[in-house]
């Protein structure tokens, strides 16, 4: 009997349910050669569903997403809804919840004309950021005192902990040993002027005493960001905070093509964890055909890794680089002139003829 995947979808909102779409078809095609089965459960939480109901994401919910094997997210936000209530409800309830420590992001370029920086190609843009998932100021310690008057005062701290710190960088140091690349782990943060971060510096040294075959390099936040956009191919591995992370991964976003490219994984090793694009809902685009599903096409590639279908992830990879290397595709914006079922059956036909 083929191995089935029970996989929690929750399409969300605006281009949400486009991209989706075109993902699960790709999802259908490399599992039928894969020989294994995708069995699919959709949750219609988001913000239309908030707006209709009231309800954000009950604990009955979350007990059912506990048994799945996977998590695929679309898109969530909506401008009629207050702003991060609904993002916070699902993506972060989700996270936090289901204890997703890291947020992976690769950061890979597949064709030299998405790339904003002169003379970088796809050798010089491959790497990935290993983001710390559950602490940081992303925890929620802290408020609002004195609303709307002239004394108000807003806090929110940033926490840091043993555990968490050192389970994410261990994570880091074995990645890149995985990669095989360059075998070299940066951490990135900003001790020098942040003092809790010298848990990070310290845990980093630490742990990294274990792994003398990883080079070990330190950066602070504003020196990386400089050098991203300087000498992106001396990146291999990187492993920074929560906020820290959130930045720079959108900035690697950029030198690969875009947010419409960008996926990550919420990632629990050995339990159930959550895909999904980087893009927002782009609630204009909703049900216009012409946004690019391919960070949502990533988002399922990087799901089948992690369930271990490596064979199928790599030729969903493959499909998505001989597309994005295709003479005829010059744009992954929504005016590229491809339409989103089009990119779907560009990626299929590449999938197919390997």
């Amino acid at each position: 009997m083929s191995k089935s995947y029970k996989i929690a979808v929750f399409a969300g909102d605006g281009i949400g349910p486009d991209v989706t779409k075109e993902a699960f078809r790709v999802l259908d095609v490399v599992s039928d050669l894969g020989g294994f089965q995708i069995d699919r459960t959709d949750f219609p939480h988001g913000s239309e569903h908030y707006l209709e109901t009231g309800e954000l994401l009950p604990e009955e919910v979350l007990d059912r997403v506990r048994s799945m094997d996977a998590v695929y997210l679309g898109a969530i936000g909506d401008p009629r809804v207050e702003v991060g209530l609904v993002e916070r409800a699902i993506i972060a309830g989700i996270r936090f919840n289901l204890d997703l420590y890291i947020n992976l992001r690769p950061i890979r370029l597949h064709s030299e004309k998405f790339c904003p920086l002169k003379d970088k190609g796809p050798d010089d843009i491959d790497f990935i950021v290993v983001r710390e998932n559950t602490e940081d100021a992303y925890a929620g310690i802290g408020g609002i005192f004195k609303e709307g008057t002239l004394d108000e005062v807003a806090m929110q701290q940033m926490i840091y902990t043993r555990k968490g710190v050192e389970r994410v960088i261990r994570y880091a140091f074995e990645l890149s040993r995985k990669r095989n690349r360059q075998k070299k782990l940066m951490l990135v943060d900003k001790a020098n002027a942040i003092r809790a971060h010298d848990i990070w510096t310290r845990t980093f040294a630490l742990v990294g005493e274990e792994y003398p075959d990883i080079q070990q390099e330190h950066a602070y936040v504003d020196a990386a960001c400089m050098w991203m956009i300087k000498n992106p191919e001396s990146f291999d591995t990187v492993v920074t905070t929560n906020l820290f992370g959130d930045i720079i991964t959108d900035l690697g976003a950029v030198l690969q093509g875009g947010m419409g490219v960008a996926a990550s994984g919420n990632i629990h090793p050995g339990r159930v964890s959550m895909f999904e694009s980087i893009h927002g809902s782009a609630p204009k685009y909703k049900g216009k055909n012409v946004c690019c599903p391919i960070a949502a096409i990533t988002a399922a590639q990087m799901m089948l890794d992690h369930l271990g279908e490596e064979n199928a992830a790599c030729s969903i990879e493959s499909a998505i680089e001989g597309v994005m290397r295709s003479d005829d595709v010059t744009s992954v914006s929504a005016s590229s002139g491809v339409s989103t079922d089009e990119w779907g059956d560009r990626v299929i036909e590449q999938i197919r003829s390997l």
